[in-house]
């Protein structure tokens, strides 16, 4: 009897160890990252209403110009900028827009947000691409974003695979040639793409995110999640959505309708000009103009102006 006991004790310690060391190479990928700290959302089908896909299947980009208030070097510089969202094929493994049918195609929905302002003697240029999954619930498969300016320029690109992997590209010291590889969280570039998919889905309370790449470009911040707090506040008619960073002194509002298809009116932006600075200069952007229609294949010079229906020079 003790012997039987003695062995059952064994085989149980033994089943013991070997569920224990399961549980842990669970618990690791093969990137040695913690998966408990790893953005474990699971993508899901999408119920796209038919009034969805007659606004976002119809063969047209969405347009809009807005007057810019944009804050730099510690003063409001004056400028517009020029958000286009449109669904476009994408290719999942290479990330880039597809020229042809196939069954492998995701549809996405795409964002450029352009901006244009002077400082001082000189231009700058900035422009994000942010492409979000339309039929499936899911983080942007790809965000990239450039700054250009008479100094020089920075780039980088975000690619959604196991993990977020980052090329950034600087002429900055301290920032050239970065590969960098990060756990999954909230973006904040693919927030905007979000509020025109279903807004219901945006995150709200404490969250982890990684704020836009322009921010972080233009405020050499370290590209990474940053704790903040985001607020859903409906109205009537406009909707606004908050996310702010205590950290990095910084907030972001984006007013949106508050019905379909919840077009972005305006937004607003708060940052600390220097670390601990209590000076507080406000970037807005109000709607001048939208437009639907095929701008790639308005190219021509007789197309120009085309833009007076914008606003824009």
């Amino acid at each position: 009897m003790k012997f039987l006991l003695y062995n059952t004790l064994v085989i149980f310690l033994f089943l013991t160890l070997i569920t224990s060391c399961n549980s842990v190479e669970k618990d690791t990928d093969p990137l040695g990252v913690s998966n408990s700290k790893k953005d474990k959302r699971e993508p899901k089908p999408r119920n796209l209403s038919e009034e969805f896909k007659a606004y976002w299947y119809n063969g047209t980009a969405e347009i809009t110009s807005y007057d810019l208030s944009q804050e730099r070097y510690g003063e409001i510089r004056e400028g517009s900028a020029v958000t286009i969202f449109v669904t476009e094929d994408f290719l999942p493994s290479e990330q880039v827009k597809a020229n042809n049918y196939s069954e492998e195609n995701i549809s996405v929905l795409k964002l450029n947000q352009m901006k244009n302002f002077l400082t001082g003697i000189y231009p700058y240029s900035i422009m994000s691409s942010t492409f979000s999954p339309v039929k499936h619930t899911g983080h942007a498969l790809k965000v990239s974003n450039s700054v250009q300016e008479w100094c020089g320029m920075v780039y980088a690109q975000l690619n959604n695979k196991n993990d977020f992997e980052i090329e950034a590209y600087s002429y900055f010291e301290g920032e050239a040639d970065q590969s960098i590889k990060l756990p999954k969280a909230w973006l904040e570039n693919e927030l905007w793409n979000l509020i025109r998919i279903n807004p219901e889905e945006l995150p709200t309370g404490d969250i982890s995110i990684i704020p836009s790449f322009e921010y972080l470009r233009l405020r050499h911040k370290k590209l990474d999640a940053y704790p903040a707090f985001a607020g859903l506040k409906q109205g009537d008619s406009l909707t606004s959505y908050s996310i702010n960073y205590p950290e990095l002194q910084r907030q972001l509002v984006i007013y949106f309708n508050s019905t379909f298809p919840y077009e972005i009116e305006k937004w607003e932006e708060t940052n600390a000009t220097q670390p601990h600075d209590t000076l507080r200069l406000k970037t807005t952007a109000t709607k001048m103009k939208r437009i639907r229609t095929s701008y790639w294949t308005q190219n021509s010079n007789k197309d120009v102006i085309l833009r007076d229906s914008l606003g824009i020079k």
